[in-house]
């Protein structure tokens, strides 16, 4: 069954470790292509990840800090957070889900707690960086009572539990039969409101993956030759991002009328002279990722090709501009409709034209809240980052998306990756 880049990175944000997913055009890998396959790849990089700095236990519990306040002020009593990039976010563990529970309960007051199988315990402890509260269940019992046990050593026998908005049914409901004189809600208000807002160090390392990422794109974009398949391309950017330092890679490349599908098409492909080639790269880096999309001409570009590139261009940069603190996100989006509108593109999310959003939240999740979109009444503030993204599909014909990242400063937005201002030098630089 195809998968998309969406549904990537929506599993990729729920789990440590990625075996292997392809579908049209877009494969995400955890171990090297053969690397008789391509002459490309890596060859001749380095990694540039040496010298960053992981998240400290001191960021670690000023989150929680924060988590807590804001449980406060939303009347929330506790949260209960499965693993996946709340948990590591929060508490430092990197762990799997499975149909045995494994999850960090986070009080109103006091330390944090994990619940984990008496057997995985060693495990656990391995990336726990922080707290000594681990509390265990054997296989015939119900994890669901040491939630109970947690919250009254805390002095808590009654009130609201918030859950994280990715925590699954049977844990939802095992919960409500083990604590039934709590109210169970939404924890949206306390992670989101956590984190929207990245501190300088998530964004240095944001940036360090963009930078490993859009290196990968200057090498492989010098390899590309006609008859190579979206297989070939991937395995390059692959070998090149992995070579760079980056982990949990993945890549979408597209072809001639491919690219007009933002997510591709199963249809057979191979670079064509002449044809728009469109990638969509990313990779992770401590933990925090990057999404650059660039479009390429193998040989010379056609007029039509060019204007819709300088189109797309532009595009991007009236969002960039539209991005000032305070605004709301989805202003941003809708100053980019009334631009394309004008030169008949559309209307709204009709193709020929930008049929998806503008762009989405991004940070430890390939995809995160808040985006710009249409209706999004959220005021864009310091630390929040966003994909810059405004395609243009032209259905039966091509696409052209480029997409950069960026952050919100004091200041107002900052790229993360400057955008190419031509395709004629179509890679760009750090920002």
């Amino acid at each position: 069954m195809p998968i998309s880049k969406r549904e990537f990175l929506k599993i990729s944000g729920l789990t440590a470790g990625i075996a292997g997913l392809s579908a049209a055009g877009l494969t995400a890998c955890s171990s090297s292509p053969d690397p008789d396959d391509n002459d490309g790849g890596g060859k001749g990089l380095e990694s540039i990840t040496g010298d960053v700095q992981p998240i400290g236990v001191d960021e670690r519990l000023s989150r929680i800090a924060k988590a807590q306040m804001l449980m406060v002020d939303a009347g929330i009593d506790a949260i209960v957070l499965e693993p996946g990039s709340a948990m590591l976010y929060f508490s430092g563990v990197s762990w799997r889900r499975s149909e045995r529970l494994t999850a960090v309960i986070i009080p109103r007051r006091g330390e944090i707690a994990v619940i984990t199988p008496y057997f995985e315990e060693p495990s656990v402890r391995e990336s726990m960086i922080f707290g000594d509260d681990i509390r265990t269940w054997h296989e015939h019992e119900s994890p669901f009572d040491l939630v109970a046990g947690i919250l009254k050593d805390r002095g808590l026998n009654q009130g609201v539990i918030g859950l994280e908005d990715t925590v699954r049914y049977f844990v939802v409901k095992g919960i409500k039969k083990s604590v039934r004189s709590f109210a169970i809600t939404s924890a949206l208000p306390v992670t989101l409101g956590c984190r929207m807002y990245k501190s300088e160090n998530e964004i240095a390392l944001m940036k360090k993956a963009s930078e490993v990422t859009l290196t990968a794109f200057r090498h492989v974009y010098s390899r590309l030759e006609a008859g190579m398949t979206p297989a070939d391309v991937n395995a390059m950017m692959f070998d090149a991002q992995t070579a760079l330092g980056g982990v949990e890679v993945w890549n979408m490349a597209l072809f001639g009328e491919a690219s007009a599908y933002p997510h591709g098409t199963n249809q057979p492909q191979e670079i064509k002279k002449g044809q728009i080639v469109l990638m969509d790269c990313g990779c992770a880096v401590e933990g925090y990722r990057s999404d650059i999309s660039r479009t390429f001409v193998l040989g010379s570009p056609t007029k039509r090709q060019r204007e819709v590139w300088q189109t797309v261009r532009k595009g991007q940069q009236i969002a960039f501009e539209t991005a000032t603190l305070g605004t709301p996100a989805g202003a941003v989006d809708d100053a980019v409709r009334a631009y394309y509108e004008s030169l008949g593109y559309g209307p709204g999310y009709q193709t020929p034209g930008l049929s998806h959003r503008t762009g989405h939240g991004i940070g430890m999740d390939g995809h995160e809240s808040v985006n710009f979109v249409h209706g999004e009444t959220t005021p864009l503030m310091s630390g929040m980052c966003f994909s810059n993204e405004p395609g243009i599909y032209i259905f039966g014909e091509f696409g052209v998306r480029l997409e950069d990242c960026l952050y919100m400063t004091l200041r107002g937005p900052a790229w993360f990756t400057a955008p190419p201002d031509s395709l004629d030098d179509p890679i760009g630089r750090m920002g």
